[in-house]
Formats: C-alpha cells, structure tokens, sequence
C-alpha cells in the first residue's frame, strides 16, 4: 500500500470553496512560509479509497476482541458519539462569551459533581489532555500544597513496582526523586518496605488501586494512613478505576488526590494517539490551587471563574478535550446510579471467568481472584519449548484478536496481562480461551510455527528494536 504522499498527482484536488464575502487580510510577512506547504493533491475517490484502506488494516473493538491489560478497550456505545457530534457542542468557540455557551458550561458542572460523587473528590478539573498529563497536574497540586505551607523539604514521591508505568516518568517531570518500594508475596504493597520509605521528605505516595497485577490491595486504608502519618499525600492513579467504579471511591480510601482516564473508564474511542481526556479531582484542602479557569455557578447562571490567585495555573489551552467531557456525561446519565457499578461488577466478573478457563494450562502470575485483569506468565512456556510470550500475542493476531498487553509489569516475568472489560459476551471470552489453549498446545507440538507468527497479516514481524530505535515518522521527497 503506496503512502498518501506517493499517490499525490500535481493539479489533483477535490476541494471547491466558495468565493471570499469578508475582506481578506494579508498574513504578515515574518509569520509567511518561505515556501509553499507541500501537501498531497488527491482526487476526492482516492482520497476516500486511501482511507478505506487503512481502515481495513486496523484493529478496533469494532473489529473483535481486544483484552490489552491496564488501558480498558471497551466498547463504546454509539449515543455517546451522537451526542458529542451535536452542533450545539461542535460549532462553538473557546473564547465566545460565557452567556452564549451555557449548554456547555453546564456539561463540565454536570460531569464535575457526578465524578466527585463516583470518586469522593470535593472538586474537579477536566484541563488535562490525557492520563499522565492528568497524573502530573496532581502532583503539581501536591508540591503546591506543601509549598504554600512552607514545606520545602517534601522531595521524594513513593511509587510502588505494581503501579502504573507511567507513575514515575510524571513523578520526575514534576521534580520529584521517585522511591520504588517493591511488592510483597501476595503481589500486594510490603508494607514494612512503605514504613521504611516514608520519612520528613515524602512528599506522597502514587499508588494503583487494583494494581497491575489486576488485584485490590487489602492493606489499603493502612497504607494511607502510613503516608499520611509522615506528612505526605495519596495520589490515585485512576487508569484501573473500570474495576472499582461506582462501588469503591478512592476518596473513601484515604486518597487527597486522583486522576481519571475518561478515554477509558468513561468510554471514549481511543488509541493511537487520541482522543484523551482526564479528570484531576481532589479534596477540598488542595482545591485553591487547582488549574484555572474553572466552572462556577451564580444564580443559576454558569461562568469561568480565574480569580484563584494559588492556582497552579492552566496546564493546558482553554479547558481541556470538551468533546471527551460529552462522551463522558453521556455515558453516565445513559447507566445511570445503578447501572455505573454494573460496569465495575461485570469487569470483575468477565476477568475471573476467564482467568479460571486459561488457568487449565497456562500459569496465572498470582492464582487469586482478581479485579478487571489479571496476568499470566509464559515462563514455563519459554523454558520447555522456546516459545515466549512474544510469540503467544504475535500468534493471536492470526487468530483476528488483539494481543493482550506484553511484558508488563515487570515484575512478571514472560507477562501477559489481559482486560477483557465488562463489554464482552460469555461466548466471545469462551472462543477467546478455547484459542489461547490451542495457542498452548500448539507451542509445544510445532514451536517454529509460533516464532513465525502472525503469517496471515498484511505486516508479519517487523524489526522491533530497529524500529524502536530508528523510527521513520516523516516522508522524505526526492526533490
């Protein structure tokens, strides 16, 4: 398949605007290109041929299964995307006057307050672009909190082995020294390694709750209360909420501070690259500092209100992905109070269903009830024949099933950790394990044709550590 920059034909177009009815203004001449942009000229068929194409190489939930661990790939109901294409929500500007956007002002109040009460957060902010983006907008709120008590010595951030991956990278970009703490037996937080963590320069503690591993932490509310008795705050990484949503609230737990993916619990499209969303919510006591502007409401009128003079500031233009927000709001006034802990209740269910099937052949990382995923480790598999857990995701794309996630969390060894999410049905997770135990079996009798795989897809294996190291992301012309 030709790149869209090769089946460009010079003169080509498919575009007829009308005539200008304003007066048109010259760009100034220091902001002009020294030479014209080159874009590719295509008819309108090819055009539409070209994207057809690519549509037909990718692999969405629409598509079939796709349990990748710790992201949430659900199906996302279609009155959602409706509801987001509304002109009322896509024809307005981000500087028109508060007074001619009350509709949407009332969105962000309306999907403040609900979130608040899912998570047992006091406020809410939805400026962040996305999940990390949300998770260094909370600790940007954390340093400010102990800043603006003249707390300077807070360094440090702890960041458990089973969190989230991201966790340290947002810990580091925000300034802080990250203290790894490793998991107990029980894949769980050791908790005399917290206690001996925690000193006069905690500044907080990052903590997945299920962690990555897909299991709750039972020690929850003491590992809180040890943070908190040095001095230090909680941030919850929401990215595993799906598990927990609308039955357990973070707040409840002992956390001060926590981010939402609203691309994946609160079901919007996402993957390769976007659309994101997060929610930062947080206790009443680190609300002054929390990105402005922010959605405030006098006399049944809504407005944006800028005057919080210990704001953070804005950490993104104007207030973040609206449309994401429409998705969002949608989805919970669509399940509705009771039908929001069903999603969590579901994932749950389907995760363990699952797990109790694979578990006949393949070694379950931690053998106990899990929350919305679980991991399993293809050691043994390595060991008897040489098939890895490479080989395992590779082969199931031949299979039409997106691979789970690979390699993660590291402290599995061989790992894959798999999210069927509360969309699928019984019988999709029955034709899912009944493939994976063929997938076993067939490693051990024909090795070599695993380590081939996929050979049924328009890309086999590409070099991965070239590509990882020497990615090409732009067209190169000849002239």
């Amino acid at each position: 398949m030709n790149l869209i920059f090769e089946e460009s034909r010079a003169g080509r177009g498919c575009t007829i605007l009308p005539a200008c009815d304003v007066p048109e203004t010259a760009l100034p001449q220091q902001f002009a290109r020294k030479a014209p942009l080159r874009l590719p000229q295509l008819s309108e068929n090819d055009l539409s041929r070209h994207y057809s194409a690519l549509a037909k190489r990718s692999f969405g939930v629409n598509d079939g299964f796709y349990p990748l661990g710790s992201c949430t790939m659900k199906y996302n109901p279609k009155i959602n995307e409706e509801m987001a294409a509304l002109p009322g929500f896509t024809e307005i500007h981000p500087l028109q006057p508060a007074h001619t956007a009350q509709g949407c002002l009332k969105v962000l109040h309306l999907a403040e307050k609900f979130l608040c009460e899912i998570t047992g957060m006091d406020e809410m902010v939805f400026q962040p672009a996305a999940g990390a983006h949300g998770e260094y907008t909370g600790l940007l709120l954390i340093k400010a909190w102990h800043h603006s008590r003249g707390d300077q010595k807070r360094t440090k951030i702890i960041v458990p082995d089973s969190a989230h991956g991201t966790n340290p990278a947002s810990a580091a970009m925000a300034g802080y020294t990250i203290v790894n703490i490793p998991s107990g037996p029980d894949g769980c937080v050791d908790l005399e390694a917290l206690k001996k963590a925690v000193g006069d320069d905690t500044a907080g503690l990052m903590l997945t709750n299920p962690n990555t591993l897909g299991l709750f932490d039972k020690n929850i509310l003491q590992i809180t209360q040890i943070v908190h008795e040095a001095g230090g705050l909680c941030f919850y990484d929401g990215a595993n909420l799906n598990a927990v949503v609308g039955v357990a609230r973070p707040g409840d737990m002992g956390f001060d501070v926590i981010h939402l993916n609203l691309h994946k619990t609160f079901s919007t499209p996402h993957g390769g690259g976007g659309p994101g969303g997060a929610a930062v919510g947080c206790k009443s006591s680190l609300a002054p500092f929390l990105p402005v502007p922010r959605v405030a409401e006098h006399d049944g009128k809504f407005y944006l209100d800028d005057n919080r003079p210990q704001s953070i500031g804005s950490v993104k233009s104007f207030y973040g992905n609206f449309l994401v927000i429409v998705r969002a709001l949608t989805y919970l006034l669509t399940l509705g109070k009771e039908g929001v802990p069903q999603v969590a209740e579901n994932a749950v269910l389907n995760a363990n269903y699952l797990m109790a099937l694979l578990k006949k052949r393949y070694q379950v990382a931690y053998d106990v009830p899990c929350m919305h995923e679980f991991v399993l480790s293809l050691q043994d598999l390595k060991d008897s024949c040489g098939v890895t857990a490479m080989d395992v995701a590779k082969s199931m794309q031949d299979l039409e099933m997106h691979p789970p996630t690979m390699y993660f969390p590291l402290i599995v060894h061989e790992a894959l950790m798999i999210e069927p999410t509360e969309t699928e049905s019984k019988e999709t997770l029955d034709r899912a394990a009944e493939a994976l135990l063929e997938l076993y079996e067939k490693a051990l009798a024909n090795p070599e044709a695993m380590h081939r795989a996929p050979e049924r897809r328009v890309i086999g294996r590409p070099d991965e550590v070239e590509a990882a190291r020497h990615p090409v992301v732009k067209y190169e012309y000849d002239s």
